[in-house]
């Protein structure tokens, strides 16, 4: 698959298969994660990978938009470190990396926002430090899950010329 292609096949993917995805497959995620770029090549980020179908379970009540986690067989909390000024800028370039590498691998994907919502009614990236055990000096930016898709979507762009500036605003 070529990266336009995955690129436009991605999709927000919140129905799964019951099938388990390998540890080979989570190490390849992985890898596409920690090949992202990242700020004086700082690497702040730090996973949490979760197949436990209890954790999962607790994952999915952090918020009403997180309920996917518990059916998916994966579910991927990406963190960074809180002393490195661009943790969210390499972080999410990390998740971008393997939402494209899990759908070049045939998996359904969905990230799930944590840092700076408030879905629960408390404060979520709290909630999942919590469920997690995750520090206090490292931040949760959101969880990803993965699974084989029981669901479609076509490939799209969401290309709108009307975003597009030109040398200036």
């Amino acid at each position: 698959m070529e990266t336009f292609e995955a690129i436009l096949k991605r999709r927000s993917i919140r129905r799964y298969k019951g099938k388990e995805i390998t540890e080979g497959q989570i190490k390849k995620l992985l890898e596409a994660a920690m090949a992202a770029p990242s700020a004086h090549n700082n690497q702040p980020w730090e996973f949490v990978v979760v197949k436990d179908k209890e954790m999962r379970s607790k994952l999915s009540k952090v918020h009403s938009y997180a309920w996917m986690c518990a059916e998916s067989p994966l579910v991927i909390v990406v963190c960074g470190d809180t002393d490195s000024l661009q943790w969210i800028d390499d972080c999410s370039a990390a998740a971008e990396n393997m939402l494209l590498t899990g759908t070049e691998m045939g998996l359904g994907s969905c990230w799930i926002a944590a840092r700076g919502t408030k879905y629960s009614g408390k404060d979520d990236e709290q909630v999942i430090r919590e469920i997690l055990g995750i520090p206090k000096t490292i931040g949760v930016l959101c969880m990803l899950s993965f699974g084989y898709p029981d669901e479609e979507k076509a490939p799209r762009t969401q290309y709108n010329e009307d975003k597009i500036h030109r040398e200036r605003y």
